[in-house]
């Protein structure tokens, strides 16, 4: 690895400052992130603290943010840590500022346009090289220093060993799989099956049942990957099983919690359309893709269910009985 590497991190928001503040406290990384809010720029920059998202924590000296995208002209390397939505209209905007040969990674878990991962709208819209990173990872922890995993999910092994070494010596482990579309997917899924464990737990908190339908989620997500092309080994890397269980049974999850209003009751069709979240969003694009693609409705019984909830009437009391009728095999 070069003496210094330059590191641009897209996004002040929760996981480009916690990833920020890792990667500036290794040596031999120069680490800025890019934000469009100038007020948390010039409070990281005068207070090393980011208090619109970390307000206790503060930042690594070496820090430093910036709203100037000629940033951007000397980053070896770019994470992209803004909400799935912005990322390719963001990526388009700004690609004549990325250094040549610059290595894009992306960390929104979303479609992108036209019912595709970001990665494979980037590799459209950009010459650079793209990559993915993945895993059950909340910022509040990885900030922390808390032992953190993610999958690079990457075309070749070089990619790969050129984020390891960035990561070596930080509390940040990584795993490897070429799979790029499994591991975009999974990352996907993870958020529409979490907000259903949701659903269950409010209704009933009971590990026996919680592990049931987690069961079953697994299974279905395994189903649905294998119909998007993705591979069976990419279930258990860290961006598999991992981040499943991560979002899908612990409160700090915003899609779980989505579930649990939604099993209390809480979810109405006068808030539904306030509450955007990667899952949400993403129930409809999957149903509407598996029923085009032809994949049995009965391979993705789980999500079609969670489809109807947030697209008509349904008696949500009725919801855990349904999941149980199922048959699974």
């Amino acid at each position: 690895m070069p003496e210094s590497v330059h590191i641009c991190i897209a996004g002040a928001g929760t996981l480009g400052t916690a990833l920020g503040h890792i990667l500036a406290a290794k040596p031999g990384l120069d680490v800025t992130l890019l934000s469009i809010e100038e007020p948390v720029v010039n409070d990281i920059n005068t207070k090393q603290i980011n208090p619109a998202y970390f307000p206790m924590i503060r930042l690594a000296p070496g820090l430093k943010a910036t709203t100037d995208n000629s940033v951007l002209r000397k980053a070896d390397v770019v994470f992209v840590a803004i909400p799935s939505i912005a990322v390719v209209p963001y990526i388009t905007g700004i690609k004549e500022w990325l250094k040549p040969g610059a290595l894009l990674v992306n960390l929104a878990k979303g479609f992108g346009n036209d019912n595709k991962t970001i990665v494979e709208n980037l590799l459209e819209v950009t010459g650079s090289p793209v990559c993915t990173l993945k895993g059950p990872t909340f910022a509040r922890e990885m900030i922390n220093h808390i032992p953190t995993a993610m999958t690079v999910g990457a075309e070749n092994e070089m990619i790969y060993r050129q984020l390891n070494q960035i990561f070596s010596g930080t509390t940040i482990y990584t795993d490897f799989s070429t799979d790029i579309k499994g591991v975009e997917t999974l990352s996907i899924l993870k958020n529409i099956y979490a907000i259903l464990i949701g659903i269950v737990d409010a209704h009933f908190d009971s590990p026996n049942l919680r592990f049931l339908i987690f069961t079953k989620a697994f299974d279905e997500m395994r189903r649905v990957l294998l119909y998007y092309g993705g591979r069976d080994e990419t279930l258990f890397r860290y961006c598999g099983i991992g981040d499943f269980g991560l979002t899908a049974l612990n409160d700090l999850s915003r899609n779980r919690t989505l579930g649990l209003l939604i099993g209390k009751g809480y979810f109405t069709s006068g808030i539904s359309d306030k509450v955007v979240l990667e899952g949400k969003i993403s129930v409809n694009i999957f149903v509407s893709e598996l029923q085009r693609l032809g994949m049995p409705e009965k391979d993705y019984f789980l999500m079609n269910e969670l489809n109807k909830v947030f697209n008509g009437s349904y008696k949500i009391s009725l919801f855990v009985s349904r999941l149980l009728d199922h048959p699974y095999s």
